[in-house]
This record gives C-alpha cells, sequence and structure tokens, in this order.
C-alpha cells in the first residue's frame, strides 16, 4: 500500500497540481508568469551562480529525458564502458557545479538585505527543495555507480508505465532509500512548480517573433536652470535731478 501513495498517487497528484495550478495562475495572474530577476539588485553574485546552474541542469535533465523518450539509442550510448565511464564521470561534474552554484545562490539571498526584502517563503521553499533534489542526485552518483544503466531497467519502466496509466511499481519498490527519495523528491518539486517563480519556465517567448520593437524613454527630473547673471542696461537712464533755467 505504502509503494502505491508513493510511486503511484503522488506522481498523478503532482503532474495534476502542476498542469491545473499553473494554467489557473497564468490565466489569473498572468503578470506572475515571471522569473522576477533580481539582477538589479544583485548581479555579480547571480551570474556566478546562474549561468552553470542552467547549464548544468538542463544538461542533467536532457540525459534523463532522453533515456525515457529513446531507451534503445540510450542503451546502445552506454553499450561501449568508455562511453559509460564519459558519461558517469560528465553527470557527476554537471552535478557537483549545480550544486554548488545552487548554495551560492542561496548564500547570495541569505547575503543581501536587499534581496531579502523581495525574497517570498516559497523562494526559499523553492532553493532548498532544489538544493535537496541535486544533492540527492549526486549521492545517488557517488554511492550507486553506473546509474545511467540502471536508469534503463527501473525508472524508465516505471515512468513509461505512468504515462500510459498502467502504473507498475515493482522496479522502485526494490530500490535503495537513497534513490527513492530521488524520485520521490522530484514529483515533489513538480507539484509546487505553479506556486514558485519556477513557473516561467512553461513561458516560450515566440511573441517576440511578431511583436513591435519596444521605445524606452526614461522619466528623469529636468535639470535645474543655472541662475543667470543680471544683464545691463544700454541705455544710459536719464536724470531725474531738475533742471533751473535762468
Amino acid at each position: 500500500m505504502t509503494d502505491i501513495l508513493l510511486f503511484v498517487v503522488l506522481p498523478y497528484v503532482a503532474v495534476v497540481l502542476a498542469i491545473v495550478g499553473s494554467i489557473y495562475r497564468y490565466f489569473a495572474n498572468r503578470f506572475s508568469y515571471s522569473s522576477l530577476s533580481s539582477q538589479f539588485l544583485e548581479n555579480q553574485r547571480l551570474f556566478l551562480g546562474s549561468i552553470p546552474w542552467h547549464y548544468g541542469i538542463l544538461a542533467i535533465l536532457l540525459a534523463h529525458l532522453l533515456a525515457v523518450l529513446f531507451p534503445g539509442l540510450w542503451a546502445s550510448l552506454l553499450g561501449a564502458p568508455v562511453r559509460l565511464y564519459v558519461l558517469e564521470v560528465t553527470g557527476m561534474a554537471l552535478a557537483a557545479a549545480a550544486l554548488v552554484a545552487l548554495a551560492l545562490l542561496l548564500v547570495r539571498r541569505l547575503g543581501s538585505s536587499r534581496l531579502k526584502v523581495v525574497t517570498t517563503p516559497m523562494d526559499w521553499v523553492l532553493l532548498g527543495g532544489l538544493l535537496v533534489q541535486v544533492g540527492l542526485g549526486l549521492g545517488v552518483a557517488v554511492f550507486y555507480r553506473w546509474g545511467s544503466a540502471w536508469y534503463l531497467d527501473t525508472a524508465v519502466p516505471w515512468l513509461v508505465s505512468l504515462a500510459k496509466l498502467n502504473p507498475q511499481v515493482q522496479q522502485m519498490a526494490v530500490l535503495p532509500l537513497l534513490v527513492k527519495l530521488h524520485a520521490l523528491f522530484a514529483f515533489a518539486l513538480l507539484g509546487i512548480l505553479p506556486f514558485t517563480r519556477l513557473v516561467h519556465m512553461f513561458t516560450v517567448p515566440v511573441a517576440y517573433l511578431w511583436r513591435p520593437f519596444q521605445v524606452v524613454i526614461w522619466n528623469r527630473r529636468p535639470p535645474r536652470p543655472a541662475p543667470t547673471a543680471p544683464v545691463k542696461s544700454l541705455v544710459e537712464p536719464t536724470s531725474t535731478t531738475p533742471v533751473i533755467v535762468d
């Protein structure tokens, strides 16, 4: 029963929350469909953390997705031991880079009073959740080697069965606790996605292809005119002294 709740009910509830919540938020508060960048408040540490985070996590997610969509191609890619070794080392390096980048972004939020003002409670939940999830993934890669290979025989059949509405939990039920936590935490993050700024990942800026160019006009206070020196009159003033004529 516990396996059904964790590996069947939780994934479906998370997917429904992600879809319904994201659609509702888009129509109810479309302005919030944004990452709400804090670049204007602090730029240096944001750059140092954001770049490795995006490159690292996107590459890792792409690898997970390719294995689910094209399991045969993924299996042939891992057929040679050298390719398997290179992929494992690359994955661990990307996960480590993403983990360090997330820690830097979290310290950035904690260390700036200006950023604390604009940081919501869900921002802290999101940063902490992502930090835990990446840490779990890195732990799986370190303690349970060759995960890119056994992932095909455990998590991929489970995910495919969920997509076909015929859930099969036998493969996931026998996995170590660390692997289970990593899989379940991924769906938990998916469930809270509509309530965080991470919802902007669903927005694709295709409207920029036909939107007219934007003109930005800054409203500035007009400069105060400099004081001018008094201008001397070119006409001599007439005397008001009375003239006495004999």
